[in-house]
């Protein structure tokens, strides 16, 4: 999963939006020295992962992504299960979105200090460019595919990948629509944060 379900699947505090998506950032840091909800966080982040690589329905759509993509299919599923969060918000959520995203936003602005220095950088760009905003649109999926694209250092085909986006967006959008509900009770019953 992408930034805004990680924190979708977070508590609304600071410490667990910040461990949420700090699992992305955990190589070479020392977890002890955070807060036991930093590091619930970060054990909910790891679960979330798991629990959507290895699921059936997930598997399945990465195959649906054309050879010259495929290694990047879980990138692609991930970016584009934010844009389907937020148009199914509803289903998922009484608060609106809107609202949501401010809460998440001022949450992470409380510990971006005490990140570490890569998690700043990206962190510090997410709150001044609104990017969980940006994912409401494919046009903003687009960028955030590119703007991963241009960060890797091997020779790929990963640009362009919106093209897989809409080639199979029905696929997608059902399998996100099969998929979501089960990890939301799969994160209640495993219980990291609880």
């Amino acid at each position: 999963m992408n930034y805004l379900a990680h924190l979708f699947l977070a508590q609304p505090t600071a410490d667990s939006c910040f461990g949420n998506l700090l699992g992305d950032f955990r190589r070479g840091v020392d977890l002890s020295a955070y807060s036991e909800g930093v590091r619930a966080g970060v054990a909910n982040h790891i679960f979330v992962d798991k629990f959507t690589d290895t699921h059936n329905v997930v598997r399945l759509a990465r195959g649906e992504v054309s050879a010259e993509r495929r290694r990047f299919a879980g990138i692609i599923l991930d970016v584009l299960f934010d844009h389907f969060l937020i148009k199914h918000w509803s289903r998922y959520s009484e608060q609106h979105f809107s609202e949501f995203s401010h809460t998440a936003y001022a949450c992470l602005a409380q510990r971006v200090s005490i990140m570490p220095e890569a998690m700043q950088g990206m962190i510090n760009s997410m709150l001044t460019h609104r990017w969980l905003d940006t994912y409401t649109q494919l046009q903003g999926v687009d960028r955030a595919l590119e703007r991963t694209a241009s960060r890797i250092r091997f020779k790929h085909g990963f640009h362009g990948s919106i093209n897989e986006v809409h080639r199979n967006y029905a696929v997608f959008e059902q399998t996100f629509l099969e998929f979501f509900p089960q990890l939301m009770a799969a994160v209640r019953q495993h219980g990291a944060e609880a």
